[in-house]
């Protein structure tokens, strides 16, 4: 059976407000091209987490503004769309005494042997690690092989990789550079940190208080050779530090509430676009 082609990302003209009145997003447009390894690029409140949550269909987007594969994610629910972020991370069952073997068979392991073995290899797991009894870094190891079992269309990242070594990093970084090229699948990641990123992206999207500043393909965006003074910095490492030295000068002092840092988590998604979609268990239980 012939795998469907890898589904495209295309937002148009998109404003996004929380239940306080306040804006997250201010008319977004942007176009990601299907097999593409995008990096969402902005400060902290620059609009990264609620534009993810968004494309992921964990809120509910006005008609027509979103679209993944031709489809709207929050009313078409989505198949074959990941998106691990701090809500995930954080999840209690990971910090108790409880397996590896255990963990990645209740997520689909003993279904996928190759993938599990594969990302078992390629993040260092021991199978016989108790989640209670091993450090953060390698319980975040763990949390992505859970997240990364499954086949997925669309992944969607959102800092996720920070309490992982160099060498994992590197080498998780690897493997989902590898799936874009071998499976029909499409990959976002918000991340502040670009070590082993310099030949990893091939698109760049910059935020900056909830608007996009540009985006496009990295070749396009990215300092030619020779430009700027590098002080041991990637041309990309000295890419982003230009935009967010000229996002701050624009910004201001953090005194003046600008920003959505914080909210995307932490309102409770009631009213106006805030809606969410229920977890699978609620609706289940629902009359």
């Amino acid at each position: 059976m012939t795998e469907p082609a890898a589904p495209n990302i295309i937002v148009n003209d998109l404003s996004y407000c929380f239940p306080d009145r306040t804006t997250g997003l201010y008319n977004v447009s942007l176009t990601l091209p299907p097999r593409s390894r995008t990096l969402l690029i902005g400060a902290n409140g620059a609009g990264k987490t609620t534009l993810l949550r968004l494309l992921s269909g964990k809120r509910l987007a006005p008609s027509n503004t979103v679209s993944v594969g031709g489809l709207d994610p929050f009313k078409d629910g989505l198949e074959g769309v990941t998106y691990l972020g701090l809500e995930w991370v954080l999840n209690p069952i990971v910090r108790t005494d409880i397996g590896v073997r255990e963990l990645l068979k209740s997520v689909g392991g003993d279904f996928y042997p190759d993938r599990k073995d594969e990302l078992v290899e390629v993040l260092d797991i021991d199978l016989d690690w108790r989640m209670h009894a091993v450090s953060d870094g390698e319980r975040r190891r763990v949390q992505l092989a859970m997240g990364l079992i499954r086949p997925w269309r669309i992944l969607l990242l959102d800092e996720i990789t920070v309490d992982l070594d160099l060498l994992s990093r590197s080498n998780f970084l690897g493997f989902l550079k590898k799936e874009t090229e071998v499976r029909q699948c499409t990959i976002v990641y918000a991340t502040h940190i670009l070590d082993n990123l310099a030949d990893w992206p091939s698109h760049l999207v910059h935020m900056s208080l909830g608007k996009v500043k540009q985006w496009g393909p990295v070749e396009e965006l990215e300092l030619k050779e020779g430009q700027g003074e590098g002080r041991g910095n990637s041309r990309l490492g000295m890419l982003v530090l230009g935009w967010l030295k000229e996002d701050l000068a624009e910004r201001g002092p953090r005194n003046n509430m600008q920003g959505s840092e914080g909210k995307a988590y932490n309102n409770p998604g009631v009213g106006g676009y805030g809606a969410l979609r229920a977890p699978e268990r609620e609706k289940r239980s629902a009359p």
